[in-house]
């Protein structure tokens, strides 16, 4: 029998220093990082993302690669000895010093292998060798006995369900296709006496004044003996002898915390942070905590089901977007990029992100920035668009071993707000011809991964719900979650895929919807980094080599039309593309916030980019702000009032909407404002607006405004905390006679002033710019001014300091 005395575990990090090669090309490679961007760091090739080069950089995806780490260690006697990869990206076989330690086929796994036989004494080699990705996913494929389909519309490389990895990776509607292949995390050896810790699981236990912190430590133990077991947070401790024995075990710790200062997500209070100090033997973690409840309230109502967050006792309605992978590139994803686009979000007054399917569990340090940032996590597991060979045993105990891991990781975080099967595996049942045509083989395959992910949930016990896919009536039920709005949650696509009108937002009043969106095009800036000037044509090839989406470029243009007049230029096409993603975005989720309590979220897609292209991003590649992303600042904002039509009797219908934690007594101001610059006041009210729904402030009658006129509405709270104003347009700004304006602009360092002597619509100073400004593509109206403030210099650019408005 052995014990263990107040010893660290020795611990060495095996992150620098690596090389990788093909036999023919050579390179440093970056950990975290990836081949592609190890091989133009080297000036092997030429940037992925300028132009068409993409196809001719397949001959990387499609090479096996050699990634060596040559390190140095005098004392190895003694101990078991642990190499840890956080993430091998994807099929690889892993050696030390010659001697094989065995194939890993899952990106989202942490791998662990006990090398005390294969250390020497002296330098040491460990070698990981990448067999090809795609050439990996065929071979699976074809190996499968039955055929498993994949979303042909997604990925340019074929049969990558077959693979634990990011399915983005072969390709989206949104992604180019380079099938990257790395280190995604540290590499460390580890030298522990008696066991080692693997795993830490953290709920909370919330009662009246008191948050008990219930620890499970998994570990693995080398031998029979005692050690010793500590957790320690906000002065409170506990600790443990126990006794292990050989092989894996775990213990349970509890810890109180009296008086807890509650973590709440962004608008809601603060985001109180606690260290939690654990130990197991020689091994010592730490965990940066957030204490808090949140439930998934899902009750049966007089309209179908709810689907609601509540948290710490409130229910909170979820404003936000889907996050996608940061890079195509990997190594490109750094904590700085990240942190920026996160902030981003925040300053949108967003509280919720829904970490999506189709690409990947991010590294700690993203949530732990979700936690300090007050974003909420609807993470989903990694399943998206495509069936999947969960017949196959050993592949489906991977993905048990994989959801029980990243379970126990996220664990601590905040942040953290349910957990999701998938991302549209169910729909993906309808999809193929193959799953159409023998539905009961490919359900019976699908039950077995959701149940599958659903046990290791149960199994864990996290402090959060499950959800069973994405979109979803509920549990147990294979209904259409794109066209049910009673029940659950809805992806709501029919405006873009079918190129319906933005009103036909308003036909329906999701619970919440998780997925919607429209597109346009980056800023000219962006467009400038990957293109010559003979490719700045909406129909030019290279243009549509970065639209991802099938006459996604036709789309944006022919909707665009149905709402304003054709554009002089190829720039000012780029610009009004997302006037009209935003205008797309403003009249749905206003719409659904007018719906509340009905209504309880609304997470648009997409947040970010991952590489130059056309899509539905509010933050263009780079984190640039899109016109969207302004105007999400405003439609998104805590208070508002927006303008709706009754579509039984033609009025507007003006309604206060209060997302904050506390009811607000508003003041609403209406102006008529006709395209001439002539305003006249019609309307001034005051309303008590409750937090629990939207409120009915006061309606106009049908023909209230004549042809030329549209509403312009101001709101502010008694305090003034809560101020801002909005537009309505009965009729589409193309069908307005606007005026030229004459607009006056001063520019004095961080401050700009903009005035015009008539109305002047969606004005824009920057386009693609880096800096963060207090407003953008807004109303400017006659002898207003409208003073813009420089808020956040995110280096980089400068936009397009050009005063763009619309035209008639």
């Amino acid at each position: 029998m052995m014990s263990e005395a107040d010893a660290i575990a020795e611990s060495f990090e095996l992150s620098s220093g690596w090389s990788v090669t093909n036999g023919q090309h050579s390179a440093l490679l970056p950990v975290p990082g990836d081949v592609h961007s190890a091989l133009l760091d080297a000036g092997i090739i030429t940037d992925p993302y300028w132009r068409d080069t993409e196809i001719a950089l397949d001959w990387v995806h499609e090479s096996e690669w050699t990634a060596t780490k040559r390190f140095e260690l005098t004392d190895i006697e003694g101990g078991h000895w642990t190499l840890s990869f956080d993430g091998i990206d994807c099929v690889a076989d892993i050696s030390l010093n010659g001697i094989s330690l065995g194939r890993v086929e899952n990106r989202f796994l942490r791998h662990d292998f006990e090398v005390g036989d294969a250390l020497i004494g002296g330098e040491n080699c460990l070698q990981v060798h990448f067999l090809s990705n795609s050439t990996e996913a065929i071979r699976k494929a074809a190996a499968s006995p039955y055929p498993v389909p994949y979303s042909t519309d997604n990925n340019r490389l074929p049969h990558y369900n077959f693979l634990r990895k990011p399915q983005c990776d072969a390709g989206w509607d949104w992604n180019i296709a380079l099938s990257p292949l790395g280190l995604c995390g540290p590499v460390t050896l580890r030298r522990n006496q008696l066991a080692r810790l693997d795993d830490v699981m953290v709920r909370q236990l919330h009662d009246s004044g008191k948050v008990t912190l219930e620890i499970d430590l998994h570990y693995t133990a080398f031998a029979a003996g005692t050690l010793e077991t500590s957790a320690a947070c906000d002065g409170q401790s506990a600790n443990q002898t126990i006794q292990v024995w050989p092989g894996s075990g775990q213990t349970r710790l509890s810890v109180d915390i009296e008086n807890p200062q509650l973590w709440w997500p962004a608008g809601h209070g603060s985001q109180s942070l606690y260290d939690l100090e654990l130990r197991l033997g020689e091994d010592i973690a730490a965990r940066r905590i957030g204490l808090r409840t949140v439930e998934l309230v899902t009750d049966a109502d007089d309209i179908g089901s709810r689907f609601a967050f509540k948290v710490n006792g409130r229910e909170i309605f979820m404003r936000g977007a889907n996050w996608i992978p940061a890079d195509a590139l990997p190594a490109r994803a750094t904590p700085d990029a990240i942190r920026d686009r996160l902030t981003s979000a925040v300053e949108a007054n967003m509280n919720m992100i829904r970490v999506w399917g189709g690409g990947q569990y991010e590294p700690d340090w993203f949530y732990e920035l979700c936690s300090e940032l007050g974003l909420m996590v609807w993470q989903d597991f990694m399943f998206a668009c495509s069936l999947y060979p969960a017949h196959d045993h050993a592949w489906l105990e991977s993905v048990r071993r994989e959801a029980r891991q990243q379970i126990r990781r996220l664990s601590a975080h905040p942040c953290m707000a349910l957990w999701c099967g998938d991302n549209e595996v169910i729909g993906a049942l309808t999809w193929f011809e193959e799953s159409r045509s023998n539905r009961d083989r490919y359900l019976a395959v699908y039950a077995r991964l959701s149940a599958a992910l659903e046990e290791a949930v149960a199994a864990e016990k996290p402090d959060i719900a499950f959800w069973p896919s994405s979109p979803s009536v509920g549990p147990l039920n294979f209904g259409d979650g794109w066209h049910d709005d009673s029940s659950g949650d809805m992806h709501f696509w029919d405006v873009w895929h079918s190129s319906k009108d933005f009103e036909h937002y308003r036909t329906v009043q999701p619970r919440f919807c998780s997925e919607f969106g429209f597109q346009s095009f980056p800023s000219n800036r962006v467009i400038e980094s990957f293109t010559e000037e003979e490719d700045r044509n909406v129909s030019a090839r290279v243009m549509d080599v970065h639209q991802r989406n099938a006459g996604g470029n036709s789309r944006i243009v022919e909707t665009l039309t149905r709402y304003f007049r054709f554009p002089d230029n190829f720039a000012d096409m780029t610009w009004l593309s997302q006037v009209s993603q935003a205008l797309a975005m403003k009249t749905a989720i206003e719409f659904w916030r007018s719906a509340k309590p009905r209504c309880m979220g609304t997470l648009y897609w997409q947040l970010n980019d991952t590489w130059p292209v056309a899509s539905w991003a509010s933050l263009e590649y780079g984190g640039g702000w899109k016109l969207t992303h302004y105007m999400a600042r405003r439609f998104h904002a805590p208070v508002l009032v927006t303008a709706q039509p009754d579509a039984k009797t033609g009025d507007i219908v003006f309604w206060a909407i209060n997302d904050s934690d506390r009811p607000v007594s508003l003041t609403v101001a209406a102006r008529r404002v006709s395209t001439l610059g002539f305003m006249s006041d019609c309307g001034n009210w005051s309303c008590l607006c409750p937090t629990e729904r939207a409120v009915e402030v006061a309606r106009l009658p049908a023909g209230k405004l004549t042809a030329d006129e549209f509403l312009h509405f101001t709101w502010q709270d008694a305090t003034g905390g809560h101020v801002g104003e909005n537009d309505y347009l009965p009729r589409r700004p193309k069908d307005y006679r606007l005026q030229k304006p004459s607009i006056q602009l001063i520019e004095d360092g961080d401050t700009v002033t903009l005035t015009s002597d008539i109305p002047a619509m969606y004005v824009s100073y920057d386009h693609g710019g880096s800096d963060i400004w207090s407003d953008n593509g807004f109303t400017l109206l006659p002898g207003v001014a409208k003073v813009l403030h420089r808020c956040r210099d995110r280096g980089g650019l400068r936009g397009d300091h050009r005063v763009r408005y619309l035209k008639s």
